[in-house]
C-alpha cells in the first residue's frame, strides 16, 4: 500500500472541495479548504518525503476563465517534482505530450476515453498511441446508482452507461498501468470510505489503483490496508492536515509504510 498525495487546482488556487458540489456554471464548488500555498510548495513537501505517485487535477472546464491561472499551478507542481506526480483534467491526445514533458510520470484521463455516456474507443486508442500504456492512469471514479457504481465524467457532473465490474476492470487494465478512483459520493465529506466499493476493488487487484473518497480517521487507512491486502493506495483530501484536517501526513506515512 502506498499513500499517494493530492494536488487539487480550482481557480488557480489549491483546494479542498466537495466533489458533488462542483459546477462548471459560475465555476462553482462548496470549499473545504482554500491554501495560501502555490501548488509547487506542495510538490516540494512531497518530493522532500519521497512521496510519489500523487496526482495533480485541474478542476476547471478549459472554457473557464480561471482555466489558463490553474494550468500554470499545475505546471509549476511538475517542474518543481519532475516524475513524481501524475497530472489529469481536460487531458486529451492532443495535449498529453506537453504534460509528459513538463515533469508528470503519467496523466490521467476520465472525460475523454468516457464521452457521451459510452466508452470512445477511438479516443482510447489514440491517447495510448500517444503516452504508452505505460504512462496512462484511466479515472474511473464512480457513483452509485441502483445496485452498481458508474464511472462519471466532466468532473463528476455526467454519469455514463459504465459499471464498475471485474469484466470491466479487466479490459480497461489492457490499456493503462493504474487506475484511480474516486468514490463521488463521499469525496470531500470526511465521513467515511465507501465501503461497497473498497470490497468491488479489493476483490480485483490485478494493476495499481488508488481510492480517494471520504477517509476520516486512521481507522479507515488501516481499514483499506486490510481490505485490498494492501495492493489498493490511498489518498487523503480534507482530512489531512496539509489541507486543515485532523489527520497527520507522517503517521498516515508509517500506517501505509509498515
Amino acid at each position: 500500500m502506498e499513500f499517494r498525495p493530492c494536488i487539487d487546482i480550482h481557480n488557480g488556487q489549491v483546494k479542498q472541495i466537495v466533489g458533488s458540489s462542483l459546477k462548471d456554471s459560475g465555476n462553482q464548488a462548496k470549499e473545504n479548504f482554500v491554501s495560501t500555498k502555490d501548488a509547487g510548495y506542495y510538490a516540494a513537501l512531497y518530493k522532500e518525503k519521497n512521496i510519489k505517485g500523487g496526482h495533480i487535477i485541474l478542476l476547471n472546464a478549459k472554457d473557464s476563465e480561471y482555466y489558463q491561472a490553474t494550468k500554470e499551478q499545475a505546471l509549476l507542481a511538475l517542474r518543481t517534482y519532475p516524475q513524481g506526480l501524475q497530472v489529469g483534467g481536460g487531458i486529451t491526445a492532443d495535449n498529453a505530450k506537453e504534460y509528459l514533458e513538463a515533469g508528470a510520470s503519467h496523466v490521467i484521463v476520465t472525460s475523454y476515453v468516457f464521452r457521451d455516456g459510452k466508452v470512445d474507443m477511438e479516443h482510447l486508442n489514440a491517447i495510448v498511441d500517444v503516452v504508452g500504456r505505460e504512462h496512462l492512469v484511466l479515472d474511473l471514479s464512480c457513483k452509485k446508482v441502483g445496485d452498481a457504481y458508474y464511472i462519471v465524467t466532466d468532473r463528476w457532473q455526467n454519469i455514463t452507461d459504465v459499471a464498475i465490474t471485474e469484466e470491466n476492470l479487466d479490459f480497461f487494465a489492457q490499456y493503462c498501468d493504474e487506475f484511480l478512483i474516486h468514490a463521488v459520493d463521499v469525496e470531500g465529506k470526511s465521513q467515511g470510505v465507501e465501503t461497497e466499493l473498497v470490497n468491488i476493488l479489493a476483490s480485483w487487484n490485478k494493476i495499481p489503483m488508488t481510492y480517494a473518497g471520504g477517509v476520516h480517521n486512521y481507522e479507515d487507512v488501516n481499514m483499506l490496508k486490510n481490505s485490498g491486502e494492501g495492493n489498493i493506495n490511498v489518498t487523503i483530501g480534507s482530512s489531512l492536515d496539509l489541507f486543515g484536517g485532523n489527520l497527520q501526513l507522517d503517521k498516515i506515512l508509517s500506517i501505509v509504510r509498515a
